[in-house]
């Protein structure tokens, strides 16, 4: 039995970081949305508290939301393609050693069951099956927690980061230009917080916080940032500078 269940152990590994890395997703999506959210919200409401311009609103909404989410997917570009070229070379270099030495690679695979608790001559036959079957797969589970498929795609990484950004982006974009004038920054205020609420909560959950501590936590950063944004606006607007 149990060397049944350790040589279904890396399948329900690769399973347990499948579903790992769909989390982080979602949770790199919920944040994303956030982010586009309160930077787009500050920035309509800053010019909404200089001017009344639905033009001028929306030029500078547009702006922000196109420049945030190229910011967002550059950054995620370049953070996702470091850690695939790091997790490309060492499968490479693990795939090398296990050519240049097969016998040396199969009692390396030995010894890290061993250290995983197994006894010698239990590890021995396990790492022989699991090198006949596949061995480079076996060395990247048992040694570095580590399958060939979960090396992510910066490009798949960038799209998602400027999707969620945008989705998020897309709210208070709404928000400030379909009500009346004079209901357009309490509109915005209450639906920009009521949404940094709910992605507080899901971003929570997810991640096995508390949901409450984290919404809190958003809403008050969320309400800072508008409020910040709106008073500068409006200082700018009584000066003069902005027309």
């Amino acid at each position: 039995m149990k060397r049944t269940q350790e040589l279904t152990r890396p399948r329900e590994l690769s399973r347990t970081r499948e579903i790992a890395q769909r989390l982080n997703w979602l949770r790199a999506g919920v944040l994303g949305a956030n982010d586009g959210i309160v930077s787009v919200a500050a920035v309509v409401v800053g010019v909404a508290g200089a001017t009344h311009g639905s033009g001028a609103i929306l030029t500078a909404g547009a702006a922000a939301l196109v420049g945030g989410a190229i910011s967002m997917a550059l950054g995620e570009y370049v953070s996702v393609s470091s850690q695939s070229d790091s997790q490309k070379a060492m499968i490479a270099s693990t795939q090398e050693a296990l050519q240049r030495a097969p016998e040396k690679g199969r009692s390396q695979l030995a010894q890290a069951y061993v250290n995983k608790g197994l006894s010698p001559a239990t590890a021995d036959l396990v790492a022989g099956e699991l090198s006949e079957h596949d061995a480079l797969a076996a060395h990247l589970s048992a040694e570095l927690n580590l399958d060939a498929a979960d090396v992510a795609s910066p490009w798949h990484a960038a799209f998602a980061s400027a999707i969620a950004f945008t989705l998020g982006a897309i709210l208070p974009m709404l928000a400030i230009l379909l009500p009346p004038v004079g209901a357009r920054v309490p509109v915005t205020f209450l639906a920009v917080l009521l949404a940094l609420g709910v992605t507080g909560w899901i971003g929570a959950t997810i991640g096995g916080g508390s949901r409450v501590k984290a919404a809190v936590r958003v809403v008050l950063g969320g309400a800072l940032a508008l409020a910040a944004s709106f008073a500068i606006g409006s200082l700018l607007g009584a000066s003069g500078l902005v027309g």
